[in-house]
């Protein structure tokens, strides 16, 4: 029984921990290698070579 309680806890914690991250500003990510950001699509797009 306690065991379940201890779990209960922790899931209600991490999920609260989770939504106080909401209402941040913005962090900046580069594109993984091969890709380029894309402002237009507002994502990393493949490196197409020709």
């Amino acid at each position: 029984m306690i065991r379940t309680i201890l779990c209960a806890l922790a899931l209600t914690f991490s999920a609260s921990v989770a939504l106080a991250c909401t209402g941040h500003s913005k962090q900046t990510q580069s594109c993984a290698d091969g890709t380029y950001w894309d402002s237009e699509t507002q994502t990393c797009a493949k490196i197409v070579n020709s």
